[in-house]
């Protein structure tokens, strides 16, 4: 099979160039070699952009609270399962990308590769360090809610396979997964008011994978919380304005996302009715366009091709949406014909010509292809 040669950057200096730049990749380097992705699999386009990038060091966002000059250090050193492809929750999502597309499809070319960097990361020295990360002085909003979601949706994964490396994993990662969903039953109850953006503190997203994490796991009484405050924040909601959409650094619709949450939490009767209320304008004509792809003028530019992203997480709010409706409800056939349309803008977009996105895009990608808040 033919091969190619993808760099992980291991080294570096912190004060390397940021994201947008696209290029930088450290001083000191490890090679791995990777198959060639399969033609016609698209997800093993996807496994080969997150294995570019789980263990690549820099370049590195890191918000990071010190109190101390002991609290100075390297991405590695900070979070040392967590530290590659730029940022802390795309690390985590990336992690997840592998998981399940380990389970989905274990005889593809990526799994034993995927299997060997997981094992990398999935320590648990590495996870002790990242609770004590965590649980630091000063860090009481780190990466909530959306990197903390992804990590729950990670553990949900691991938490489903019936592969033995993947339930040692599952125990591996239990010390951060409770220290995480006390953090977040403590807080939860305190939120006043929804966070309504399209970017990383949008509560209807990160609500929608912890409730998924929550009922995967059994945890009843973390289910029951996210459901309540569901209801308490949206139930009530109408006319969303959805032709406001997007903003320009957008990858999550406010509008659907709320809407694919909706149908988490309430039947399907009653979300019909709710959908009516809320989103009054979807078409019963079965056309696409009440809705249109977002464009990106500048692919490395790591703010703008967030909108790659929000065609992605249209297109799977939009499958979740129509799939909670009754099977002869006139306005799936619209919804779904807005969902292919922007899947296909969205698919089309992943690739790893550019670091700015290609750090993040392919797990959105899979979520997506893998039907995953679906299934």
């Amino acid at each position: 099979m033919k091969k190619s040669v993808v760099t992980f950057a291991l080294a570096a200096g912190l004060a390397l160039a940021a994201c947008d730049s696209g290029n930088n990749q450290g001083t000191a380097t490890e090679d791995r070699t990777l198959p060639a992705p399969r033609d016609g699999v698209v997800t093993d386009r996807f496994a080969h952009m997150a294995l570019s990038c789980i263990h690549r060091q820099y370049p590195n966002k890191i918000s990071h609270v010190l109190n101390s000059d002991a609290d100075v250090g390297a991405p590695r050193e900070l979070t040392p399962a967590f530290y590659g492809c730029f940022d802390w929750h795309s690390s985590v999502h990336g992690h997840w990308l592998l998981v399940r597309l380990m389970k989905l499809d274990p005889d593809s070319p990526f799994a034993d590769i995927a299997e060997d960097a997981l094992a990398e990361s999935f320590t648990p020295e590495n996870i002790k360090a990242e609770v004590a990360y965590y649980t630091a002085e000063g860090r009481k909003s780190f990466e909530r809610p959306y990197g903390i979601a992804w990590f729950l949706q990670l553990v949900a994964e691991l938490e489903e396979s019936t592969h033995p490396v993947h339930q040692q994993w599952r125990e591996t990662l239990r010390p951060l997964e409770e220290a995480i969903v006390t953090k977040m039953t403590d807080w939860l109850p305190k939120l006043a008011y929804p966070v309504r953006l399209g970017t990383h503190n949008q509560s209807a997203f990160a609500f929608g994978l912890m409730l998924d994490y929550a009922r995967t796991v059994g945890d009843g009484a973390f289910e029951a919380l996210l459901a309540e405050r569901t209801l308490d924040f949206f139930e009530g909601d109408t006319s969303c304005p959805i032709g406001y959409e997007p903003s320009g650094e957008d990858f999550l619709s406010p509008c659907l996302m709320e809407a694919d949450l909706m149908r988490r939490v309430i039947g399907e009767a009653d979300f019909a009715v709710w959908l009516g209320r809320f989103l009054p304008r979807i078409p019963r004509n079965g056309k696409a366009g009440w809705l249109e792809p977002a464009i990106v003028k500048d692919a490395t530019d790591g703010k703008l091709v967030h909108l790659d992203g929000v065609n992605l997480s249209r297109a799977w709010a939009l499958e979740g949406i129509a799939s909670a409706l009754p099977e002869g409800d006139p306005r799936r056939t619209a919804i779904l014909a807005a969902a292919a349309v922007h899947k296909d803008a969205g698919v089309k977009a992943v690739n790893d010509e550019h670091y700015a996105g290609s750090h993040w895009l392919a797990s959105f990608a899979t979520y997506l292809e893998t039907k995953r808040g679906i299934m």
